[in-house]
């Protein structure tokens, strides 16, 4: 095992409305699949072990009570302006974590999700 995480998916109720936030906050293009079961808006990524995408299917609800997921960002501080800019809030930080690991944030996006940031030292 190379990475803890292999595949994570946010939970959306309005596609649309998650693609218009993502994109911009994470300044991305993501891809729609749409399956059976299930429409998803994938993030980029290089790595085939390890991605994400945002998810609509029956089961799933949006939430602020469950796991956090980290996306990756350069730049901590234009990434939440970015969130503000696209409707979301800042709800915790930014707070620098120790041993140079870096400083992370939360945010609550468009669909109601608590989602973190992690900007690496």
């Amino acid at each position: 095992m190379n990475n803890v995480i292999n595949w994570f998916e946010i939970a959306v109720t309005d596609m649309e409305r998650a693609i218009a936030f993502y994109e911009p906050v994470m300044q991305v293009s993501l891809k729609r699949e749409a399956m059976d079961c299930a429409e998803l808006a994938v993030f980029p990524h290089d790595d085939p072990a390890v991605g994400g995408a945002l998810a609509k299917f029956d089961g799933i609800a949006p939430s602020q009570q469950g796991a956090i997921i980290y996306l990756h960002t350069p730049n901590l501080a234009a990434t939440l302006d970015r969130v503000a800019s696209a409707g979301g809030e800042c709800v915790f930080g930014p707070l620098v974590l120790p041993r140079g690991i870096g400083t992370i944030a939360l945010f609550t996006d468009s669909e109601g999700n608590r989602v973190g940031l992690h900007q690496p030292a």
